[in-house]
């Protein structure tokens, strides 16, 4: 099926200046996260828990493991979902859906591989760039998705701190205040992310005022106006296109939904990891909040993949429920949540759409299309000239002529229809003689 012409995508760019992979940064993180996985097998063999890791592994119920890995894969189709939802916004977007899910793959992969996540946004700009986007709306693009991101954490953590805090502080005293701290820094975070958003001259100028200080510190040069030409158009484009997406309330509000169930997927991860080890009696929202918990101390730790604030936030609000098995646990849990998701995101990351349709034009043919095409062509059959839509277009003296019928036509008459309209013969029009 053709394109409409209403419904073309803008052309593709190719953005090799839109911030690139961080591939650098990925390849040290997983550098990094190989010599801790290394270090922590050799911890178990110097310090006499192998065995006991080699037995509670033995005990392990597959069936339960498959269910938490369904769970991650869901957090991913759930994050495509999201993303398609924001680029179906845009009628014109060149992105398809096997862009997005390049998107969001990269958006795990480098994410899991550089400290706090930082390498996963750029990452993602950089796939939607390819993609076709322009970079100020596909920061624009990535930004709304992270704030709302953002929002839907704050909420999990919002609900499951009001409903689950006294249970573990009263397991672990004040070290669950570290959970209030981190939650107050995604707060912050998030007020900040919203100042930039709707108030943009405002950051304007504290950038304007920032930048002349650095020029009055180590002088004006190309790169400090390159950054005033930066703060002046993308701030603005950001903010312009947060501010439209915004409108559509309703489609905002999906989102929303959809990343709250993301983020579910990823927090009932630890319930099915304690059902593989044999325990049956774990409460289902007690294991939803400490897999909250863990994501809130983890993002907060500066070194690839939360190392330090993943394996302390497990011992601290897992390792009650695990017990003796809890190391073989903390393993199995690594393994679903973050090294299972990098390994399998590595193989999408080269993905592309490979039509130019939008989201949006193929959408609305999939929902609209047969019964607008019916539509369009019940006009033209009552018409009785389903071959001739120049006929339409004649001159309303010429319709009498269309009209009449065979019946009323003089024997010698022809009538023919060109590009130009109607051409009736020279002696088509002899008047015949009155009836005396």
């Amino acid at each position: 099926m053709s394109e409409s012409p209403h419904t073309a995508p803008k052309p593709r760019v190719d953005a090799a200046s839109a911030g690139g992979d961080d591939r650098k940064g990925a390849r040290r993180g997983a550098i990094f996260i190989g010599f801790v996985l290394i270090a922590y097998l050799v911890y178990l063999v110097v310090t006499g828990q192998f065995a006991e890791f080699v037995e509670a592994m033995s005990t392990v119920q597959g069936s339960w493991i498959v269910v938490a890995s369904i769970c991650m894969v869901f957090y991913i189709i759930f994050g495509v979902v999201a993303y398609a939802i924001a680029v179906w916004l845009d009628p014109e977007s060149p992105v398809g859906i096997r862009d997005l899910i390049s998107v969001e793959a990269a958006g795990t992969f480098f994410g899991n591989l550089t400290p706090m996540m930082v390498g996963g946004t750029p990452a993602q700009i950089y796939r939607l760039t390819k993609a076709g986007q322009p970079v100020g709306e596909a920061g624009a693009t990535q930004f709304t998705r992270y704030i709302v991101f953002q929002v839907s954490l704050v909420l999990w953590a919002a609900i499951l701190l009001a409903v689950r805090l006294p249970f573990f502080t009263s397991l672990y005293g004040d070290m669950t205040l570290l959970c209030l701290f981190s939650f107050g820094g995604h707060v912050v975070l998030l007020a900040g992310l919203f100042v930039i958003s709707l108030c943009p001259r405002f950051v304007i100028r504290v950038a304007h005022w920032a930048i002349g200080l650095a020029e009055r510190v180590g002088g004006a040069n190309d790169r400090t106006r390159g950054w005033r030409t930066y703060v002046d158009t993308e701030i603005y484009s950001f903010s312009e296109h947060f501010k439209h997406a915004a409108v559509h309330l309703s489609s905002m509000g999906v989102t929303l939904v959809v990343t709250m169930a993301q983020l579910a997927c990823l927090y009932m991860v630890p319930y099915f990891v304690l059902r593989a080890f044999g325990n049956h009696d774990v409460d289902f929202i007690s294991c939803l909040a400490a897999g909250a918990f863990i994501q809130l101390l983890s993002s907060a730790v500066p070194l690839p993949g939360g190392t330090g604030g993943a394996e302390g936030g497990f011992a601290l609000f897992l390792g009650h429920f695990f017990g003796a098995s809890a190391t073989a646990g903390y393993l199995v849990w690594r393994l679903v949540t973050f090294f299972g998701p990098t390994i399998a995101c590595a193989p999408l990351l080269g993905l592309r759409s490979s039509h130019h349709a939008s989201i949006h034009a193929r959408w609305n043919r999939l929902v609209h299309g047969g019964k607008s095409s019916r539509r369009a062509s019940r006009p033209a059959r009552a018409a009785g000239a389903p071959d001739a839509p120049q006929a339409s277009t004649a001159a309303p003296s010429e319709a009498p002529s269309r009209q009449a019928g065979p019946s009323r036509r003089h024997r010698g008459q022809r009538i023919r229809q060109t590009s130009g309209g109607i051409t009736v013969s020279p002696s088509a029009l002899k008047r015949r003689k009155p009836k005396r």
